[in-house]
C-alpha cells in the first residue's frame, strides 16, 4: 500500500482494491505491506518522545518539522477545496519551538498511575514526561506522580488539569469520585506553586490577563503574541467587535487601535475575567455577556471591523446569516478546525466576502491540529 497523503485527523490515505484505507502514523509516498512500513519516506525521523504511537496526544513526531507545516497547509487547502468549493488563495505559514510549547495539560488518574488516554482508546498511558508540555507543566506532572505514591493521594482522583504561566500552576480538578479538601491542593502547593489559586495572571504584550478555572486560553506559549498581532494585522479605526471574545485575549489589544470596541462572551468565568481584565487595565471596552448568534441577531448595525474566534464547531450557520445581514466590510476569523472553517468561507464567499489574506500558524506541533486566521473583505 502505498501513502498518497495525510489527511485531517492524523493518518496517511492508501487505496485497496478502490477501497480508501487509512494508516496511522503513516506519510505521504511510503510503502506498507500488512501493517508493516517496507519503503519509508525522506521526511521520517526517530520519534523524540518513547510514548509516541501508544499516547495518543501527538499523531508527527514520526514527521520533520518542516514536512508536518506543509503536510497541514496541504490540508488545509484541500478542505477549502473539496468541501468549501474555494479556490484556496496562498496561504503563509508562521511557526515557533516545536517542544516544550503546551501551557496546559489535562490528565488522567487511576490509583498510582497518571498519564493520557491511548489514541482511540479510554486505556491509560502512564507516563513520566510530555515533551511538548512546557517546563513547568513538566515539573508538576512529575509533583503530581511522586504525590500518587504516597497514601494521602486521593485514589478518587480521576482528571485533572495543569495550568502554567511557568511562574505558578493551577490544578483544576475535573473529574473525581468524592469531593477533594483544601489540604489536597495546599499539600500540592509545596511542589506546586500556585496548586491553591482559582487563577492565575498570564502576560502577553503589555497585557496582563486574568485567566480562572475552566476560562479558555491559547495552549501555545511561545505564538499567542505573534498570533495577536497577526489576527489585528492591518486594523485602525472606529469601532470594533470582538466575538467569542474569552478573557479578552484580542479585546485588550483592540482598544489600542480602534477608539470604540465590544467584546462577546457567553462563558461565565471567561465573561467575568474579561470584565475584570478591561477594567483594571483602564481601557474603555463594552463587555457583553451572551451568545454571539443571539448578540448579532439583535444587532442593527456593526462596526468595520469584526474578528471571530470561534471554538471548534465553527461559526455555523445562523452566524453566517447575521454577517451576510450586516455586512461588516472586514471580518476576520481565527479557527482551530479546517473542516469548519471551509463550511463558514463557503457561505460567506457566496454572501459577497473575498479571502484577502490566509495564514496558518502551528499552534499544534507534532499534532493534526491546524490553527488559521483568516481576513475576509466585501467584494
Amino acid at each position: 500500500m502505498k501513502i498518497e497523503k495525510l489527511v485531517y485527523g492524523g493518518g496517511g490515505l492508501t487505496r485497496v482494491e478502490g477501497k480508501v484505507e487509512f494508516i496511522p502514523y503513516s506519510l505521504p509516498e511510503e510503502e506498507w505491506l500488512d501493517g508493516k512500513l517496507i519503503h519509508p519516506s525522506a521526511d521520517r525521523i526517530e520519534p523524540r518522545c518513547s510514548y509516541f504511537t501508544d499516547c495518543g496526544g501527538c499523531h508527527y513526531q514520526q514527521m520533520e518539522h518542516s514536512a508536518q507545516l506543509i503536510a497541514k497547509k496541504a490540508i488545509l487547502e484541500e478542505s477549502l477545496t473539496r468541501l468549501g468549493r474555494i479556490q484556496p488563495p496562498v496561504i503563509e505559514t508562521i511557526s515557533g519551538p516545536e517542544w516544550g510549547y503546551r501551557n496546559r495539560s489535562q490528565l488522567h488518574v487511576s490509583g498510582q498511575r497518571i498519564g493520557f488516554h491511548a489514541s482511540g482508546s479510554n486505556r491509560l498511558v502512564d507516563i513520566d514526561e510530555c515533551v511538548i508540555s512546557s517546563p513547568a507543566i513538566q515539573s508538576a506532572i512529575t509533583a503530581l506522580r511522586d504525590m500518587s505514591r504516597d497514601r494521602r493521594f486521593p485514589r478518587f482522583l480521576k482528571s485533572v488539569e495543569l495550568f502554567s504561566n511557568e511562574s505558578e500552576t493551577l490544578v483544576n480538578v475535573l473529574d473525581t469520585g468524592a469531593p477533594l479538601q483544601r489540604r489536597f491542593f495546599e499539600w500540592c502547593a509545596e511542589r506546586i506553586p500556585g496548586a491553591t489559586q482559582s487563577s492565575l495572571e498570564y502576560k502577553v504584550g503589555a497585557f496582563t490577563y486574568r485567566v480562572s478555572h475552566k476560562a479558555f486560553f491559547q495552549v501555545n506559549r511561545f505564538l499567542i503574541e505573534p498570533l495577536i498581532e497577526l489576527a489585528l494585522q492591518d486594523t485602525a479605526g472606529n469601532a470594533a467587535l470582538d466575538l467569542y471574545a474569552g478573557v479578552g485575549l484580542f479585546s485588550l489589544p483592540l482598544t489600542t487601535r480602534f477608539d470604540q470596541v465590544t467584546a462577546v462572551e457567553v462563558v461565565g468565568s471567561a465573561a467575568h475575567d474579561l470584565e475584570f481584565n478591561a477594567d483594571r487595565a483602564k481601557l474603555r471596552l463594552n463587555a457583553i455577556r451572551a451568545k454571539t448568534e443571539d448578540f448579532l441577531a439583535a444587532a442593527t448595525e456593526i462596526p468595520d471591523f469584526v474578528l471571530a474566534d470561534p471554538p471548534r464547531v465553527g461559526l455555523g450557520k445562523r452566524v453566517v446569516e447575521q454577517f451576510a445581514r450586516l455586512k461588516p466590510r472586514v471580518l476576520t476569523i481565527v479557527s482551530c478546525d479546517p473542516t469548519t472553517l471551509a463550511r463558514d468561507l463557503a457561505a460567506l464567499t457566496s454572501a459577497g466576502y473575498a479571502i484577502d489574506k490566509m495564514t496558518l500558524i502551528d499552534l499544534f506541533p507534532q499534532t493534526f491540529h491546524i490553527e488559521s486566521v483568516t481576513r475576509l473583505v466585501r467584494d
